[in-house]
Formats: C-alpha cells, sequence, structure tokens
C-alpha cells in the first residue's frame, strides 16, 4: 500500500510505502464504537454539584413555634422544599472515566488508521521546518498540499515550539505527537498528514503494543 509523499515545502516528491501491519487491518466497527465512546467519556469533568440539607448555611434556629399560628410545622428553613434550602438528590462531582483495555485501544487505532488508508487520506511529508513560527508560513505548506480548508490531523514526531505556535490558530488543525494520537483523533480529520519521521514513531508504538 503506497501513499504521496510531499517535501519540505509541500511539493509531491514521490510515494511512500505503508506497512500492511498498521494501515491494512480488518476495520472493526464496533471496537472502534466502543473505543471513541470511552475516550469522550474520559473527557467529561463531571464537576456539577449542589449541596445537601446538610451543607446548605444557617438554618440552625427553628422558624417559628411549632403550634398555635396555624401554618405548616418547620423545624429547618435548610429544608429542600424551601428556597435556599438543600437540593433532594442533586448532582455531585463523580468520575466518568471508563478503563479500557490496551489492546483494545491498539486495535482501534490500527482500525481508523487502515480505513483512511483505503480512502487515500493518508499523506507522509518529509518534514516541517519553520524558522519562524509564522502562521502563513504553516498554511503555505497544507495550501501546496491541497489540503488548507479542511480538517487535519498533523503527526509529527517531535513537538516544535515553532510549529506548535504557528499552527494553533489555523481552523480545522490538530497538531499532536505521533506516539499520542489515537482513533478519534483519526476519524474525526478528513485528512491525517505524518512526518517521516513520525511515521517511523507510530510504527514503532504499534511494533511494541501490539
Amino acid at each position: 500500500m503506497q501513499t504521496k509523499l510531499f517535501d519540505k515545502n509541500g511539493k509531491e516528491s514521490g510515494t511512500v510505502e505503508l506497512g500492511k501491519k498498521i494501515f491494512d487491518q480488518k476495520i472493526n466497527k464496533a471496537l472502534l464504537w466502543e473505543t471513541i465512546n470511552v475516550l469522550m467519556n474520559n473527557r467529561r469533568m463531571g464537576q456539577a454539584s449542589t449541596k445537601t440539607k446538610a451543607e446548605v448555611h444557617g438554618g440552625g434556629k427553628k422558624p417559628w413555634r411549632q403550634k398555635g399560628i396555624g401554618w405548616a410545622r418547620h423545624g429547618s428553613p435548610r429544608s429542600p422544599i424551601w428556597r435556599g434550602g438543600g437540593v433532594t438528590f442533586g448532582p455531585k462531582p463523580r468520575d466518568y472515566r471508563t478503563p479500557i483495555p490496551k489492546k483494545k485501544k491498539m486495535g482501534a487505532l490500527l482500525a481508523s488508521l487502515s480505513a483512511k488508508a483505503q480512502e487515500n487520506k493518508i499523506l507522509v511529508i518529509e518534514d516541517i521546518i519553520l524558522d519562524t513560527p509564522k502562521t502563513k508560513n504553516f498554511v503555505q505548506i497544507l495550501k501546496d498540499i491541497k489540503i488548507d480548508n479542511t480538517r487535519t490531523l498533523v503527526a509529527v514526531d517531535a513537538m516544535q515550539k515553532n510549529i506548535l505556535m504557528a499552527s494553533r490558530n489555523v481552523p480545522n488543525v490538530q497538531l499532536k505527537r505521533a506516539d499520542d494520537i489515537n482513533c478519534y483523533d483519526v476519524l474525526s480529520a478528513e485528512y491525517v498528514l505524518i512526518t517521516k519521521k513520525g511515521l517511523e514513531k507510530l510504527e514503532q508504538r504499534c511494533a511494541a503494543k501490539k
């Protein structure tokens, strides 16, 4: 399986071979669905919080006497039926994190990369080198490759300051290390642009964890 190879300036310079062990695997849709759901759940913060009757400030004194005035009997204004009182069965901070086996995560990543490879949406660039952190220089590379107006995942071998600063204001572009990408990153992008060294890092990562 081959894909287009671009030079440092974004000009097409040939083709590069994509390893079958990574880019030619069975696409398990059920595994992808399960893994993406877990990844999205793990992003939830779960910080919504309300106070119970015991946590509301005040209410140490009985509002009025028990009998004789024709009003309902109340022991504390912290009761949930009072304005400013506690909340019954309200939300509390919780952890939505769901564990998932490493083999499943890796299987889902390989399935997503294989799906993109079948669609010819995996592109390889020799390297991305920016002397200055200018956004226009980074965008020009994407324009030369003709992916400047599409949602793109850019995978590099190591995070460089100039590339990070130049890409952070570009809409629809996500910059990540090849060691850190997951199936959701791959499938949520239209194209995956990966540097040659990033491709080597990805191959090493997949070979070590299979």
